[in-house]
């Protein structure tokens, strides 16, 4: 290589602070140690695939558990606090941490997806497959299904949820891809989720497109490493996609783990690839239809809607929906628990989550829309990434929701979080001001002054509604 090419990057690397510089070294030895040391990987996720067979399939076999038992002498109890008080709110912290190095390295359905491409049919990926819309369909079926069921109070619909989404990754993976993730790189009802909130991630694999083009090529022409979610390694610019696995690092010399601002995606990258479903799940999904999931349970007009169909229904002698359940796999159906859904139930908590999805999306899809008309007109693209900037307090809704069981699960056991109220006070405040930085930068890439605050301001309204909502949830109801 001549000294005109290598220049550049000595006088780059000269203005990398010594700090920066070895921590940029530790994390580079860290994925490429990933890389070497994969079987280490592979032992890990069998482990955690056995554990979590144990936690979603034994305890739908066992009585429920009375009102004796506790997390730490129950299995059933263990289990659900295992889930929903322990698994998922931490992985979406996770996800904003490392990124979604929880799919490519602890996912248990991910690594049974990808064992069972191994004996794989190799059909091509149809279409219907890798339609765009599948990250909000599966988010928001998943999300509806386990209100309705009770997903996190029953093991029998934490059986038909988890253990329905693990035999189907394992379906996928036995037609489609061989030695592939194809189910988690289209399929996975938290995937489009997944992949909003690792575009904060502090580390990433970054891709050095100079140095890839001046490498020589592997022998033959074949690639030295597998990228089972399909990611194209060769043009990557972002996290979102990335399961941070590490087979990758090293690879021609291009490819590292390293340090970025955690603004640097979503300011940087996101305009760029404008998407019209990461659009909508977080407009719709995780700023919408996840709070009416939260919500309707204490929500007094979800209290006040059913007394008054109650009514209607009886003043006409039609009184089925008040008499008549549904299996427990369709309507939460446990007589010996009093803990019944009628139909009437059933259809007011469908109408509510509907209602929220719809009222709460098109309202806040209306504030991004004044966002960007502030900024000069009118431009999809630009609708799409300041769109983008409300992902941190999306994420933070959708945590705080989730949290709430680990509280709940913990005080049933007689153990008090202290200072609940101010540590989500404290990230709802860091999360909308997250929001609004993030508006302002993407803003000043468009204009400046007062245009560029009407846009910031308008996201900061946009993210004052979402608060509402959960200081309705947290501290009103």
């Amino acid at each position: 290589m001549s000294a005109s090419t290598t220049a550049p990057a000595s006088l780059a690397l000269s203005r990398v602070p010594p700090r920066r510089s070895v921590i940029d070294g530790a994390l580079a030895r860290f994925g490429d140690g990933l890389r070497r040391y994969g079987w280490i990987i592979r032992a890990v996720q069998w482990l955690i695939v056995a554990v979590y067979a144990v936690l979603v399939i034994v305890p739908a076999l066992l009585p429920l558990p009375d009102n004796a038992a506790h997390i730490w002498t129950n299995l059933t109890l263990a289990a659900q606090f295992a889930f929903w008080g322990i698994w998922w709110p931490f992985v979406l912290v996770s996800m904003v941490l490392v990124g979604r190095a929880w799919c490519g390295v602890l996912c248990p359905e991910g690594a049974l997806s990808e064992f069972a491409s191994r004996w794989s049919r190799g059909y091509a990926v149809p279409r219907w497959i890798t339609w765009q819309g599948w990250p909000f369909v599966a988010f928001a079926g998943t999300t509806v299904y386990g209100q309705m069921t009770s997903v996190y109070g029953y093991p029998k619909p934490v059986l038909a949820v988890l253990g329905g989404s693990t035999l189907a990754a394992i379906v996928v993976g036995l037609l489609y891809g061989r030695n592939k993730r194809v189910w988690c790189r289209y399929l996975c009802p938290v995937n489009g989720v997944f992949a909003v909130l690792s575009k904060l991630a502090p580390v990433s694999f970054q891709v050095d497109s100079a140095a890839w083009a001046v490498s020589p090529k592997p022998v033959g022409g074949t690639e030295s490493f597998n990228c089972a979610p399909l990611v194209p390694v060769k043009t990557m610019r972002g996290a979102g996609a990335c399961h941070m696995c590490g087979r990758c690092s090293g690879h021609r010399g291009a490819v590292r783990l390293a340090l970025r601002s955690p603004n640097h995606e979503i300011v940087r990258v996101a305009g760029e690839e404008p998407s019209l479903d990461q659009t909508m799940l977080i407009l719709f999904g995780m700023l919408a239809l996840a709070v009416g999931a939260f919500q309707w349970s204490s929500s007094p007009w979800y209290v006040d809607a059913k007394q008054w169909a109650a009514t209607w229904l009886i003043e006409r002698g039609i009184t089925w929906p008040l008499e008549h359940s549904a299996p427990w796999f369709v309507l939460t159906n446990y007589p010996d628990r009093n803990d019944v859904m009628t139909l009437l139930d059933g259809g007011l908590l469908l109408a509510y989550i509907g209602a929220a999805t719809i009222v709460l999306g098109l309202a806040l899809s209306g504030i991004v829309a004044l966002a960007t008309l502030s900024l000069g007109g009118w431009s999809l693209r630009r609708f799409h990434h300041l769109t983008q900037t409300l992902i941190p307090v999306a994420g933070c809704g959708v945590f705080l929701g989730l949290s709430a069981l680990t509280v709940t699960f913990l005080r049933g056991d007689g153990i008090v979080i202290p200072y609940v109220a101010e540590i989500r006070t404290a990230l709802l405040a860091g999360a909308s001001l997250w929001s609004v930085w993030l508006a302002w930068q993407v803003a000043g890439l468009a204009v400046g002054g007062v245009r560029r605050v009407a846009a910031a301001a308008c996201i900061a309204g946009a993210a004052a509604l979402s608060v509402a909502n959960w200081v309705l949830l947290f501290w009103i109801w």
